[in-house]
Order: C-alpha cells, then sequence, then structure tokens
C-alpha cells in the first residue's frame, strides 16, 4: 500500500494565539458582498438549544442572529481591542 500524502495547510493553525487571531483578518473582496464571519461552536444541551431557538422564533430573528446580537452586548469592543 502506497502512503498517503501529508496535507498541512488543511486545518493548519497559527503557532500562537496572536497570529491565530489575526488569521481572520481576510480581505473581503475574495468574498464579495460577504463580510468575514467566523464561526464558533459551543455544547448546549438538547432542551437549552431547544429553548434558544423557540425564543429566537418568538423574536422573528434567526438563533444565529440572536446569539450575535447577545456576545455583542455582553462583549463590547475596547480600546485596546481594535488594531
Amino acid at each position: 500500500m502506497s502512503e498517503r500524502p501529508i496535507r498541512r495547510d488543511f486545518a493548519s493553525r497559527p503557532a500562537d494565539p496572536e497570529h491565530w487571531i489575526k488569521a481572520a483578518n481576510v480581505a473581503p473582496e475574495h468574498r464579495p458582498g460577504a463580510t468575514f464571519t467566523a464561526r464558533l461552536t459551543i455544547d448546549v444541551t438538547p432542551e437549552l438549544r431547544g429553548r434558544i431557538k423557540v425564543a429566537a422564533f418568538r423574536r422573528g430573528v434567526t438563533v444565529a442572529e440572536m446569539l450575535r446580537d447577545l456576545l455583542a452586548r455582553e462583549f463590547p469592543p475596547q480600546s485596546g481591542d481594535l488594531p
């Protein structure tokens, strides 16, 4: 059997946290009309997931929109955060 080539670029991560954060600074012209977003995955119980979905539906927004607003309120930008 032949050995599989190692794909080092797939899911590669920067070596230190500063480069990891800055790696998200991709120029939007690569994706016309789209602003850059980063995916965040969290584990919640099925019950909590259901409550979140119902709350978003009642507010007439998507779960993603509701959670982005919640996180933006909880973690507002601070003067030292922006490049």
